[in-house]
Parts: structure tokens; sequence; C-alpha cells
């Protein structure tokens, strides 16, 4: 196994650092070229999702390549995700992403969240009246499972989980989740998260590694922070350096989120940098600030999610 890869309960590897194709301007041709710069960089790990409305843009990035013989398809690992009105049917949801995407199969297919929408619901900030009731996950993994045995998929896994729901999903899960992919980064760092989905083989993916800077709901808190920039200097690199590594140390896998030339060889350099203990001790003490909180899922005592502990059970 090489060094920017790690082992998946599934038998698989994934690359330590991938590359995600959210955008809220979604320019087809900014994502391709992106890619095929990143490729060119090191990049193997891409990941996207039906709600993005990236998938045909990278897999026509990966589908150039690949025929042009720049990189195997074997060395491609690509994640997209089943959308929150598609539990119903993720063989269907999965077939229909493969057609955007161009491709044969996804290395890695994620439950986008831990709730269900209405089939109509087709915006990232779904509206209170999108949101149905009750989410029957034993039918959607079910489902997830298939698309694992009809090897449309390599992996399934999960986004957004709990450890509490985490643990309702082993209880009935034949085959478990591979992944589950949160939010995490040196000022929310998902302690008790990580520790559940260890115990049970689980890897832990981390979206939004910097905290979400230039996004809606992300903050310039963990760049920005004394700390933070203090390591960065001291090792002569860069705060999100610092906190890529961080999580790359606590054996997650990172999710950067960059289509700049220079932020994309940033981000990958950070492979390179090693961070003392005491880094990682002083790290640990920082006040837990938890930046993307998904407000909009719990605007009024209606939404049959009026608590957030009621969708991710937040954790630190």
């Amino acid at each position: 196994m090489r060094s920017d890869e790690v082992g998946l309960n599934c038998g698989i590897t994934i690359p330590v650092i991938g590359l995600g194709t959210y955008s809220s301007e979604n320019d087809r041709d900014t994502t391709e070229k992106a890619i095929r710069l990143a490729l060119k960089m090191g990049y193997r790990h891409f990941d996207t999702a039906r709600i993005y409305g990236s998938e045909p843009a990278v897999g026509n990035a990966l589908r150039m390549a690949i025929e042009d013989q720049i990189i195997p398809r074997e060395d491609v690992f690509l994640t997209s995700k089943l959308w929150s009105a598609d539990h119903h049917d993720p063989v269907s949801a999965l077939k229909h992403t493969l057609r955007k995407l161009g491709m044969e199969y996804v290395d890695m297919y994620l439950v986008h969240w831990p709730l269900k929408l209405k089939p109509w619901a087709c915006d990232a900030v779904p509206k209170e009246e999108d949101f149905e009731k009750q989410l029957d996950m034993e039918t959607t993994w079910e489902g997830m499972q298939r698309c694992l045995d009809m090897e449309l998929c390599r992996c399934i896994g999960v986004s957004n989980f709990s450890s509490k729901k985490i643990e309702n999903l082993l209880d009935f899960a034949s085959v478990p989740p591979a992944v589950n992919q949160v939010e995490m980064h040196p000022m929310w760092r998902q302690r008790r998260l990580r520790e559940s989905c260890s115990k049970n083989g689980i890897h832990v993916s981390a979206y939004s590694p910097l905290g979400g800077p230039g996004n809606a709901w992300g903050s310039t808190a963990v760049v920005q922070n004394p700390l933070i920039k203090s390591i960065a200097l001291k090792h002569k690199a860069t705060p999100a350096q610092v906190a890529l590594k961080w999580g790359l140390s606590r054996g997650a896998s990172v999710i950067v989120k960059s289509f700049d030339p220079d932020r994309l060889r940033e981000n990958m350099a950070s492979l390179d940098l090693k961070l003392d203990e005491e880094d990682l001790i002083e790290i640990g003490k920082l006040e837990e600030r938890k930046i993307m909180r998904g407000d909009f899922l719990v605007n009024d005592t209606t939404s049959p999610y009026k608590s957030l502990e009621d969708l991710w059970d937040y954790e630190i």
C-alpha cells in the first residue's frame, strides 16, 4: 500500500487527499480544467454528488484522461453520493449517476445525508416542506447493498452520520459502511465519532477540512487561528497545510476544495509536512467551533428535524 493511501474494510484503498468538486458556480469548463490539472499534480481521488451538478464534468475529464492514457481507470478513486430524494431506489439513482459520469462504476457510493426528502426536492438547501418525517434506513441500505452486488460500485458508505446513527445502521447491515464522510477540522475534531468509527472499522473522510472558507456555511476561523498560524510559521508551512496534516495525522482522508492551481499544489504538499506531538497536543486544546451547522434544517419548530441532535447528533 502506498503511503498516500489507506485501506478500507471492503478490501480496497482510498487516496488520503481527495478533490471535492462542489462549486456554487458549477462551471463545467472550470471543473474539467481543474481535474486535468489535479491529475498532473498527483490527485487520484475525486468527490462528486448528484446535488453538486458536477458529475458530467468530473466524468468527462476523467474519461478523457483515461482515453488519452494519462491514467488507467484503476488508479482513479471516484466517489459519488445518493441524494436524499432518492432513498427509495438507490440502484436507479446510481445508474443515473453512472450515465452522467459516463462510467461503468464508482469506487465509493455514499448515502449523502441521514434524512429523506420528497421526490421533487432538488435544491442543495431544501425547503421545510421538502422533508419527509421518517427515513427507513434499513430499506435504503438494502438498496445500497444491491448496488454493490450489481458491481455498480466497489464500496458503499455514509456521510454526515453520527455515532448513534452508525450504531443503528450496524444493527441490520449485512455489509458495514466502509466510509463515513463528515465535516472535520482542527476546530471540530469529531473525537467521539472517530473513536466509534475506528472501533467498527469505518474510515473517516473529512470534508471542509479547512473550515469551509468561501462557502456560505463556512468560516476562516481555522486558517486564521493564531495557534494554527504559529505552527505553520514554525514549520515554514501554511495554515492550510497544518490543518490538513492534522486531519491526516488523525487517520482520516481529507477532501479539499479549490480549483486554484497554487492552492491545489499547496494542499497536496501537506503530505510532506511533519507535525510534532506538541503541535498535535496544542491543536487538541483548541476550542471546538462547529462551523457548518446546517441551521437551514431547523429554522422553525414544525421541522421534523427541530433539533440538531435529531439530524446529526453532533459530537465533539
